[in-house]
């Protein structure tokens, strides 16, 4: 089973709760899932993974992972790996990401991997989130919000995966706040795209996994995302 990469239109855009539910909803389908965030950053934890967001993916997807296969990099600064690289002069290993998450594939039917920050987000200078998942060779989901701004920061994502021949899944609009009637921002952005909406996920408060399971069961369409 392919593998996804969850992409969003920027930062804090929620990609780690969307990626967390899907991890959910597919597990419940009794498909053997993993998770993987290949660069994460902020402050290190004192129990478990450095990272917090790597905390709520495990538990979500139910695995125990080794932690240098999941986060094969933590940077204890809130910046991206090219930031963080010029910042602690610790450079990003593009060869130790695709090794652990080639293992990761073997020990899973699949991984979704969630990227940082927005899809142009630097690594290396002329290497960003984009080139990782084209040497990753999986299809990626876009995380987009649902305030106004976001049609013109979709279309940019969307039009740097066609740049870099990425296939997209799909769009979730993750609708936490206030902006565009979800009817009509969907409505806008197949037409704007071409691409399909999977779905909109409102916010709840219970990242518990049975409210997770309903909220994603109900309001994405998981048949398309996993065909």
């Amino acid at each position: 089973m392919k593998s996804l990469f969850i992409t969003g239109t920027d930062t804090d855009v929620g990609k780690t709760y969307i990626t967390a539910g899907l991890a959910v909803a597919i597990r419940k389908t009794g498909i053997d899932v993993g998770v993987m965030k290949p660069f994460a950053a902020g402050t290190v934890q004192k129990k478990g993974y450095k990272s917090e967001d790597i905390e709520i993916l495990s538990r979500a997807a139910m695995t125990c992972d080794p932690e240098n296969l999941v986060n094969p990099q933590f940077f204890p600064i809130p910046a991206s790996p090219y930031t963080a690289w010029k910042k602690l002069k610790t450079k990003p290993k593009i060869s130790t990401i695709l090794s652990g998450f080639k293992k990761l594939t073997k020990l899973h039917d699949m991984i979704l991997v969630e990227g940082m920050g927005g899809i142009m987000t630097p690594i290396l200078k002329n290497y960003y989130v984009t080139n990782l998942i084209k040497e990753m060779k999986i299809p990626t989901i876009i995380v987009t919000r649902s305030k106004v701004g976001t049609i013109n920061h979709t279309i940019m994502t969307v039009k740097m995966c066609e740049k870099y021949k990425i296939p997209i899944k799909g769009i979730i609009i993750n609708n936490f706040e206030d902006g565009y009637p979800v009817k009509e921002l969907k409505r806008d952005l197949e037409n704007l795209t071409g691409v399909p909406i999977l779905g909109s996920i409102p916010f709840i408060r219970n990242m518990g996994d049975s409210s997770l399971y309903r909220t994603f069961k109900k309001n994405i369409d998981l048949k398309s995302l996993l065909k």
